[in-house]
């Protein structure tokens, strides 16, 4: 996450996999959520069209970097659209 932050342009709308736990959810039923995931070196939010991992949960998400990502009318910056994930 930490090379992700550090050089967004490089990983612009191109498949990436992180992995970390879950510091911080929000979720709407039936419509999806937003999830933080630290990995150590920093942290990202991810954003998913199914339901929300729980807080402290070990997760492991493929998907693609996006700027000004936003749900439920918040921007939340530089972040990840989930398109797999694997929790542990």
């Amino acid at each position: 996450i930490g090379k992700i932050a550090g050089n967004p342009s490089k990983y612009m709308d191109k498949d990436v996999a992180i992995a970390g736990r879950v510091t911080n959810s929000f979720g709407i039923p039936l419509v999806g959520g937003v999830y933080k995931l630290d990995d150590g070196t920093g942290s990202m939010w991810v954003v998913t069209n199914r339901g929300v991992p729980s807080k402290n949960s070990q997760v492991g998400v493929k998907g693609r970097i996006q700027e000004g990502l936003s749900f439920g009318g918040k921007n939340y910056g530089l972040g990840m659209i989930e398109e797999e994930r694997r929790v542990k």
